[in-house]
C-alpha cells in the first residue's frame, strides 16, 4: 500500500532564517488545513525562527466533503471508534513529522505539537506515543485517547471552553487526571463562557505555555 503524505498550508519563519523550531498544528473534524495556520500569526512574531505547519487530514470527511477528517465519527460508543481511528492515523502523523525532521535538520526536541478537537486528540495520541519527547503539546477542546506502549511525557496545555456543546469540557479534566497520573507535566484552563472555540484567554494561556517551554529568542 502506498504511504499516505500529508500536505497543507505552512507559514515560514518571519525571519527568513532557517527554521530553529517547529510547530505542526491539527485541525479538527471537517476542516483543513488552513483552519489553524492562522495561530502561526499569533506566535510567530514572539518565534521568528519557527516553522509553522497545518496540514489537512488524511481522509475526505464523511459528514463535511469539503473537509478532511483524522477518522470518521460512528454511531458505536465514542470510545471504541475514537481508539480505532487515532491507531490508524497514528502512523500518518508520525512520518509526517519524521520526513520534516529530515527535510529542515530539527528534531522532536524542537517540535511542538498543537491541535484543536479531533486534532488536539491526534496531538495528544500521536506526540504522547513518539519514542522521543517533543517540546510541547497544546491541546484545544479536545480529548485524550491513550496510545498503546509506554508514552514518552512532554508537558501539555489542555484548554477547553467550559460550555463546549460538542467535546464535553469533562474530557479534558479526565485527560489531566491521567496525564498526571502516568507522571506528564498536564496543565489545564477551563475558558468561562465558551463553547467548542479558543477564546483569547484560552489563546493567552497556550502563549505563556509556550514561553515556558520554548523560552523566545532562547
Amino acid at each position: 500500500m502506498t504511504p499516505i503524505k500529508l500536505s497543507g498550508p505552512m507559514l515560514p519563519p518571519k525571519s527568513g532564517r532557517a527554521p530553529k523550531q517547529l510547530m505542526v498544528l491539527l485541525h479538527g473534524y471537517g476542516a483543513d488545513g488552513r483552519d489553524l495556520i492562522g495561530l502561526g500569526g499569533e506566535w510567530r512574531d514572539d518565534y521568528p525562527d519557527m516553522l509553522f505547519v497545518s496540514p489537512n487530514a488524511p481522509w475526505p470527511c464523511a459528514r463535511n466533503p469539503g473537509g478532511f477528517e483524522w477518522f470518521a465519527l460512528s454511531d458505536r460508543p465514542a470510545e471504541d471508534f475514537r481508539r480505532e481511528g487515532a491507531d490508524q492515523a497514528r502512523p500518518v502523523i508520525v512520518n509526517f513529522l519524521i520526513d520534516l525532521w529530515a527535510q529542515t535538520g530539527l528534531s522532536a526536541r524542537d517540535t511542538v505539537l498543537c491541535g484543536f478537537s479531533q486534532g488536539a486528540m491526534m496531538a495528544l495520541h500521536a506526540g504522547l506515543s513518539l519514542d522521543q519527547k517533543v517540546r510541547g503539546i497544546i491541546a484545544f477542546s479536545g480529548a485524550l485517547i491513550p496510545p498503546a506502549g509506554p508514552w514518552s511525557a512532554p508537558p501539555v496545555a489542555l484548554i477547553h471552553g467550559n460550555i463546549d456543546g460538542v467535546v464535553p469540557v469533562q474530557l479534558s479534566l479526565e485527560a489531566e487526571t491521567a496525564l498526571r497520573q502516568a507522571g506528564v507535566d498536564a496543565r489545564l484552563f477551563i475558558e468561562e463562557n465558551t463553547g467548542h472555540s479558543i477564546a483569547p484567554d484560552g489563546l493567552g494561556f497556550a502563549t505563556a505555555f509556550l514561553h515556558r517551554i520554548l523560552p523566545p529568542n532562547a
